[in-house]
């Protein structure tokens, strides 16, 4: 007969311990880690109907050949809607739709609310769908506002204009307007400071214009350049310093806009190919190939064609006696014709190297008579100034921005 050891009450009792304490676990982890129940969400038919309709648009841009009705039908107008749009046209408002215009139609829902064709940044006209057909022109409302900047020269004017957030198309203007007494190359320093007052229209918080400068300042080596803009009622606008003398001479100082002078008006100057003292009776200012070369004033084209040396080039002869040369072209512009008048300003050709040139640069003269100058040092003749009856008017004028100018310095400083 076999015998059995009998087991230690105290095993039992651990054993027994360690069992009931395994089942709570999986008790708990059961009724803890449960699935959280799914909740079904409805919306009633009732409240479904409640729900606002939603807005919506298409946009189209009219194309050469489409007419109305093509397009109505291309976007699913019932024929009932645009049946009423044309009868209700009564002042043929409709019939100046062109390729270009841009049409929105605006839907409400499933259904057309309104058709606006816009026609530029201002003006559109707005189609008003509904039980009544409306036709009408709408011009936005705009908003002029005005814009002070000012900043230091410590790398370039553009640059550091553009840093202080003058906008491309003021920078331009402001080189442009002070570019008669000032090269902004060549005689540009850091430390020159410019500030400009400008103005530019926006309509529902869009700018559409690419804005006018009202009044400008430049600081250039201590000498204290103002443009005041000013309404002359026989010039139109012009800009006058603060004496009321026409910022604008009768002669563009550099043919071309934001180049250097590579070589300067030199008697005695070692050509670069010749290896001899030859005469450089003019200035060079070195661009770009294909850089616009704008006539320096108003008159009439003498000579466009080649010329030993100077390869192609143009002469220009003015008032007073007056030429001025035009060389190393790269091509001319297709309206530079002898005998054609041109306006200061007016391109008539393009920078290039031909002839004898070293690199692409625009060779510059200008002639006195019989006598060539220094283009950079000929003092140039004032346009018309402020005339006595305005005078009084432009004054104030100028006064006023000064002061304003001086205000937006103190609440800068603050």
């Amino acid at each position: 007969m076999i015998g059995f050891k009998k087991t230690p009450a105290k095993l039992v009792i651990i054993v027994f311990l360690i069992s009931i304490f395994a089942i709570l676990l999986i008790y708990v982890d059961s009724n803890f880690n449960k699935p959280d129940p799914i909740e079904e969400i409805s919306i009633s038919k009732d409240l479904a109907n409640t729900l606002p309709n939603l807005k919506n648009k298409e946009i189209h841009k009219v194309q050469k050949g489409e007419s109305l009705s093509i397009i109505f039908e291309e976007k699913n107008v019932p024929l009932n809607t645009a049946y009423k749009i044309f009868n209700f046209d009564k002042n043929n408002i409709l019939s100046g739709i062109k390729p270009g215009d841009i049409m929105e139609f605006n839907y409400l829902g499933e259904n057309l609310n309104n058709i606006e064709i816009i026609k530029d940044e201002i003006n559109s006209i707005v189609i008003r769908v509904s039980e009544e057909v409306t036709v009408e022109k709408v011009k936005k409302e705009i908003e002029n506002i005005i814009s002070f900047k000012q900043g230091e020269i410590s790398t370039s004017f553009y640059k550091n204009a553009l840093d202080v957030g003058i906008p491309d198309s003021i920078i331009m203007d402001f080189a442009y307007i002070f570019g008669w007494d000032v090269d902004f190359i060549f005689d540009v320093r850091d430390g020159d400071k410019f500030s400009v007052i400008f103005e530019a229209d926006y309509s529902q918080g869009k700018k559409i214009s690419s804005g006018d400068i009202v009044f400008a300042e430049f600081i250039n080596k201590n000498n204290r350049y103002i443009a005041q803009r000013f309404f002359d009622k026989n010039q139109g606008k012009q800009y006058f310093n603060q004496n009321g003398d026409n910022v604008k001479k009768a002669f563009l100082r550099a043919p071309l806009d934001f180049a250097y002078i590579s070589s300067h008006f030199n008697p005695n100057r070692m050509h670069p190919i010749l290896h001899k003292i030859k005469a450089h009776n003019g200035v060079d200012y070195a661009a770009k190939r294909n850089t616009p070369v704008m006539a320096s004033g108003d008159g009439v084209i003498s000579f466009v064609g080649y010329k030993s040396g100077y390869g192609r080039t143009v002469e220009i002869k003015h008032g007073g006696n007056i030429k001025t040369l035009y060389a190393h072209l790269e091509r001319f512009n297709t309206k530079t014709k002898v005998g054609s008048k041109v306006k200061q300003g007016e391109i008539i050709a393009y920078v290039g190297d031909s002839g004898q040139a070293t690199g692409t640069h625009l060779h510059f003269e200008f002639w006195q008579g019989k006598i060539r100058t220094d283009p950079v040092k000929v003092e140039l003749p004032s346009a018309k100034s402020v005339t006595p009856s305005q005078m009084k008017e432009f004054k104030n004028l100028v006064n006023l921005n000064l002061e304003k100018l001086s205000e937006y310095n103190f609440k800068q400083d603050e």
